[in-house]
């Protein structure tokens, strides 16, 4: 059962990372090639607080924004993203898995060695059937070259969970159409 919260957790911490599609929009700037160390910490939610890396390169992160930005079509009814003058805005408005979730993120760090995403969302009709407010930080750290073993979009999750991001039908199968009853 925990991989659920997990999985669930991730691919709303990716929304939140998605580039828009929309004519006002700015594009996120590609990070530095190599290790991230993603922390990702949640207030008001019961998924819970997870370390992973993420090994990318400038393809892999190009990739990410045109193999998303279908599924965040598909899934979100809004989906802006602004450069403001610390960093850059994204707000958005998804439905997952029968609920609506309305995120406001802030984005700042140069994508090189260090950003930051805090986000703030309320969701109505969430697994408790009441509205819910949360708050998510990404906090983001270049850690220098991928490991020997790892290739461009692999993914070390809590528990040595290993998957790669290019292979988004994986990905879009482990988020739920409905939640379950």
């Amino acid at each position: 059962m925990m991989r659920y919260p997990l999985a669930f957790g991730f691919a709303l911490g990716l929304l939140a990372l998605l580039p828009a599609n929309t004519a006002s929009a700015v594009e996120l700037p590609v990070r530095k090639a190599g290790l991230w160390e993603m922390k990702v910490l949640h207030t008001g939610s019961s998924v819970p607080d997870m370390t992973m890396q993420h090994c990318t390169d400038e393809t892999t992160d190009k990739e990410m924004s045109t193999s998303f930005s279908p599924m965040a079509k598909e899934m979100c009814s809004k989906q802006d993203v602004q450069k403001t003058a610390t960093g850059y805005v994204s707000d958005s408005v998804c439905g997952i898995a029968g609920m609506s979730i309305t995120s406001h993120s802030e984005i700042i760090g140069d994508f090189n060695s260090a950003y930051t995403v805090k986000s703030t969302s309320h969701s109505e009709r969430g697994p408790t059937g009441v509205p819910r407010d949360s708050t998510t930080t990404i906090e983001a750290k270049w850690l220098g070259a991928c490991k020997a073993d790892q290739k461009a979009g692999d993914i070390m999750m809590p528990g040595g969970m290993k998957m790669n991001i290019k292979d988004m039908e994986k990905l879009k199968a482990l988020i739920p159409k409905q939640l379950p009853k």
